[in-house]
């Protein structure tokens, strides 16, 4: 890790921007997310639970492609990493992106919109909780996906830049999921005490 330190000029203005990024989407969406929990202020706003949620998921897609866009420019204005600058990186990258693409696309699949984008904070809960592949094999596969995207396309880029930044970006998941896990328990406990009360 030391040896990575010394390809990466972590006070270059993109590499900064994209630190911002990563870091402020996970907590951007769960303070909204909450927030809408607590007060139904966006349901208010927009009319529904579903056009609140349906407006804040395109919110979370567009800073996504920010955070991505910065995450890019932030590799390509660093240098590369010469032992990475060869076939097996580059096509160990792509298999790992490849993955990492499949969790992610088989968690929106499995969880639909809503489900994906912080439904049950608006009251749209689902009938039971995801089971199946991709979250028989992995908890959270959505983010662990997405972290394995931005570990593939650094290995891609051969970018020292890129693989600091995904630990960013798992950093940040890891630190969400401490969040978002015991909250989401807690909204489905309440769901299944009202059902028994009925």
């Amino acid at each position: 890790m030391a040896r990575l330190f010394g390809y990466v000029d972590v006070t270059d203005s993109g590499f900064i921007a994209a630190v911002f990024s990563i870091a402020f989407n996970p907590l951007f969406w769960n303070v909204v997310a909450r927030w809408e929990h607590k007060t139904r202020a966006l349901s208010r706003v927009f009319g529904s639970p579903h056009a609140a949620c349906y407006c804040l998921g395109a919110v979370i897609l567009m800073l996504n492609c920010v955070r991505s866009h910065c995450f890019t420019e932030a590799m390509k204005s660093q240098p590369k990493l010469e032992g990475l600058d060869c076939h097996w990186a580059y096509y160990s990258g792509l298999a790992i992106l490849a993955v990492g693409t499949l969790f992610v696309i088989s968690s929106f699949l499995a969880l639909g919109f809503t489900g994906t984008f912080l439904g049950d904070y608006f009251g749209i809960l689902m009938e039971a909780k995801v089971t199946h592949f991709p979250f028989s094999v992995l908890d959270n596969p959505m983010y662990w996906g997405s972290t394995a995207v931005y570990l593939g396309w650094s290995l891609m880029h051969a970018s020292p830049a890129g693989l600091l930044l995904t630990a960013v970006v798992a950093i940040s998941y890891t630190i969400a999921m401490l969040y978002e896990g015991p909250f989401t328990e807690e909204i489905y406990q309440q769901k299944q005490k009202g059902a028994k009360n009925k």
